[in-house]
């Protein structure tokens, strides 16, 4: 397509400049070098992906990339003792204030631990709300509850999180209920 615009630039009208060409020809050089390498990085991680044979996978929304970018940050399963310690490793557990007998009640999400890991879990939670019934389900549920779209899908969040857990640890697959 870049190729196309630069030769009906030629005829154009305006000015022929050798080095806007010069500058073109490389940029178009530079887009085809990067979507071979992102092809090629892609293609080890679809290698890699099906060598684990993760279960993550059978849930509708996660495919290979997004599975990969989860399996990677959270890394050994068992030295995990429950799904409540993946949350806090990721920084998707509500935090606590006390002081003396007060105790907030507007709990906040801490945003500790690996950014790239909540970032994944947030994003795959939803894909996963939009293609399964009963995620879409629960997000409704808390939605209809008046919690905003953010924070019900950080219970859904949660809600995978937990699945994910079970499912890595057992090696079934994704059942729709």
């Amino acid at each position: 397509m870049a190729i196309s615009f630069r030769a009906a630039a030629v005829s154009s009208i305006g000015s022929v400049f050798p080095a806007k060409s010069l500058e073109l020809k490389h940029t178009i050089h530079l887009i085809e070098v990067l979507t071979e390498e992102i092809d090629e990085i892609e293609a080890a991680i679809n290698d890699i992906m099906d060598t684990l044979n993760s279960p993550i996978t059978t849930i509708p929304g996660i495919k290979n990339r997004m599975g990969a970018m989860i399996l990677a940050e959270i890394g050994d399963f068992s030295k995990f003792e429950n799904a409540d310690q993946i949350l806090a490793y990721a920084g998707l557990s509500p935090s606590t204030y006390q002081s003396g007998q007060m105790t907030s009640s507007h709990a906040r999400m801490e945003k500790r631990g690996s950014r790239y890991l909540r970032y994944a879990l947030f994003n795959a939670t939803q894909y996963v709300c939009i293609w399964d019934p009963a995620f879409k389900a629960y997000l409704a549920k808390k939605r209809a509850e008046g919690k905003h779209y953010f924070v019900a899908t950080s219970h859904a969040c949660k809600k995978l999180v937990r699945l994910i857990y079970r499912m890595q640890l057992t090696g079934e697959a994704y059942r729709i209920a």
